[in-house]
C-alpha cells in the first residue's frame, strides 16, 4: 500500500492529521491524484477480486470498527461506507440521529471521547462542520466527513473518478461547470477541480456564489495547477463545458427556503436546452435529484449522456481509497 501523502494545513481550521479527512482544502495535487488513483484500483479490485491482503485491522487485532454518525441521512453515504468496510473485512456500526443527538442530547466532545474508546474510526454527516472538528480533535481515532454545512469531499472525490474516467482531456478534466447553489458539494467540487488542473465554471443567481475562502484557497493551487476558476450569473456562460453539474437548490435545514430558491434558481436548471449549447458533455448530479426542478428527466435519464449512476457507484470506490489512507499508519 503506498504511503499517504502528508498534507499542508487548511486555510481555516485547525491543523489536520494526516488520518483525518475532513475537507479537500488541505489536500495537495499529489496526495488527491493518490487517492485518485487508489480509487481506481479498488474500483477494478471488487469487479475483479480483492486481493487475500486487503483487511483494514482494528484494536485487537480483529477487523477495524468504523461507527457511521448521521445527523442527515443518506442512502448513498450510508451503503457505500457499509459495503467498504465489508469488503475490507471490517464492520460498520450505524448510529442514527435520534440514537446520539449530536449537539444536543450530548456534547460532540463527550461523543467523540466515549466513541474514540469503542472504534477505530468515525465517519460523520453532520449539520454544522464545527462538530467535525470537534470529533476530530477529542475522539484520538481518524474522522471522515461524510458531509458537512461547508464540504462533501467524498462525493467530490468520487464525482473527479467519474470524471477521469469520461474525460477525454489530459491531464486534467476540461472545464466543469456547476450550475446552482454555492454550497458545500461546489466548495468541494471547485477544489477537487483546482487540485486537478480542470477549469471550474460556478453559474448561479447572485447571493448564492461559493464562499470567498474556497475562492482564494482555488486562485492558491491554481497556482501550481494552472486551473482557472469563472463565476457567473449568466446561464448561457455554460455553453461549452466538458461536464454538467447540478444539485438540489434547498439541502436538508433549507425546508423554509424553498420556495424561494425555486424563484430565485429557476433559470439555472439543467435542461436539454443547456445540454444542447456544450456538445458532446457528460451530465452529473451527486443525489438524491428533485427531478423536473434542478435537473429534467430526459437529461438525467439520458444514457449518452448522464453519468449519474456511475458516479453514485463511484461513492463505494472512493470510500474505500478515504478509509485505506485513515487506517495506514
Amino acid at each position: 500500500m503506498p504511503a499517504p501523502s502528508r498534507r499542508a494545513s487548511p486555510p481555516f481550521g485547525i491543523r489536520l492529521v494526516t488520518h483525518h479527512f475532513l475537507a479537500l482544502t488541505g489536500e495537495t495535487p499529489d496526495s488527491f491524484r493518490l487517492l485518485l488513483d487508489r480509487s481506481a484500483f479498488w474500483k477494478r479490485s471488487v469487479r475483479e477480486g480483492m486481493p487475500e491482503s486487503a483487511r483494514l485491522s482494528g484494536r485487537g487485532g480483529g477487523g477495524a470498527v468504523l461507527a457511521l454518525l448521521f445527523q442527515k441521512p443518506s442512502t448513498r453515504t450510508r451503503v457505500s461506507f457499509e459495503m467498504a468496510m465489508h469488503h475490507f473485512g471490517g464492520r460498520a456500526l450505524y448510529l442514527s440521529p435520534s440514537e446520539v443527538g449530536l449537539g444536543s442530547r450530548e456534547a460532540p466532545e463527550d461523543v467523540a471521547r466515549v466513541l474514540g474508546r469503542y472504534v477505530d474510526g468515525i465517519m460523520a454527516r453532520v449539520f454544522q462542520h464545527d462538530d467535525l472538528i470537534s470529533l476530530a480533535r477529542f475522539s484520538g481515532v481518524p474522522v471522515i466527513n461524510g458531509l458537512s454545512d461547508i464540504e462533501h469531499p467524498c462525493q467530490a472525490l468520487a464525482d473527479f473518478l467519474t470524471i477521469f474516467e469520461h474525460s477525454t482531456k489530459e491531464p486534467a478534466g476540461g472545464t466543469l461547470t456547476f450550475l446552482g447553489d454555492g454550497n458545500n458539494v461546489c466548495h468541494s467540487l471547485m477544489i477537487a477541480a483546482a487540485l486537478t488542473g480542470t477549469h471550474f465554471r460556478w453559474c448561479g443567481p447572485k447571493g448564492y456564489e461559493p464562499l470567498s475562502d474556497y475562492v482564494d484557497r482555488f486562485q492558491e493551487i491554481a497556482e501550481e495547477t494552472k486551473s482557472r476558476l469563472e463565476l457567473t450569473n449568466d446561464v448561457s456562460a455554460a455553453a461549452g463545458s466538458d461536464f454538467l453539474y447540478t444539485d438540489v437548490w434547498a439541502s436538508m435545514g433549507q425546508e423554509d427556503e424553498a420556495e424561494k430558491r425555486r424563484e430565485r434558481f429557476r433559470r439555472y436548471q439543467l435542461n436539454e436546452d443547456v445540454l444542447e449549447k456544450s456538445p458532446g458533455a457528460r451530465v452529473l448530479h451527486c443525489l438524491p435529484a428533485h427531478r423536473g426542478e434542478e435537473i429534467t428527466d430526459g437529461v438525467i435519464d439520458n444514457p449518452n449522456v448522464s453519468v449519474v449512476f456511475e458516479q453514485a457507484e463511484n461513492r463505494l470506490y472512493a470510500q474505500m481509497a478515504v478509509l485505506e489512507r485513515a487506517f495506514s499508519e
